[in-house]
């Protein structure tokens, strides 16, 4: 089988935990996994087309529904892709932060530096409450738990570690 692409596992693993619709998968999305792997509309439609015409999930029209919702759920083959991929060495460790790319290259304007750490700053301090306001509803044991703790204390330190950079640079 044709690797997938990112958001078809996150459709398979979204679908693992129950069924939903794109809408349901979206929801989900944002309040969890955009937080290190987003996914936009545009890509979760298309994509459940695609893993339904793969054999991996199935979808069905929702009784009564004015919209013409689908509910997917895994088959038996999206299950099994769903868990051989998670058995793999995971491939992708990167991040994009264009707030890291301005510091870097900042020496062409060092007067932007300091005001580029505080917009990072706010930036994580803001991340930080909306995974407290997570953390309230997650159960404290469990895999989603992990990684919610390493997204607050990842942010902790990066709002910790701008604002003392900021301070250096105001130095």
């Amino acid at each position: 089988m044709e690797r997938l692409s990112p958001t078809g596992y996150v459709i398979l693993g979204m679908l693992g935990w129950r069924p939903m619709s794109g809408y349901d998968v979206k929801s989900v999305v944002d309040h969890s996994t955009r937080f290190f792997w987003a996914a936009s509309y545009g890509q979760i439609y298309p994509e459940l087309q695609r893993l339904a015409e793969a054999g991996l999930v199935e979808g069905e029209a929702e009784a009564g529904s004015a919209r013409g919702r689908t509910v997917y759920r895994l088959t038996r083959s999206g299950r099994k892709a769903l868990r051989d991929w998670l058995a793999e060495e995971p491939r992708t460790f990167e991040q994009r932060d264009e707030g890291l790319l301005k510091l870097f290259f900042a020496s062409a304007s060092p007067k932007t530096a300091a005001a580029t750490l505080d917009a990072k700053r706010a930036f994580h301090e803001s991340k930080l409450a909306q995974l407290r306001e997570i953390q309230a509803t997650v159960k404290p044991e469990g895999f989603v738990s992990i990684v919610l703790r390493y997204g607050i204390e990842s942010s902790e330190w990066m709002a910790a570690w701008c604002e003392r950079e900021a301070e250096r640079l105001r130095r």
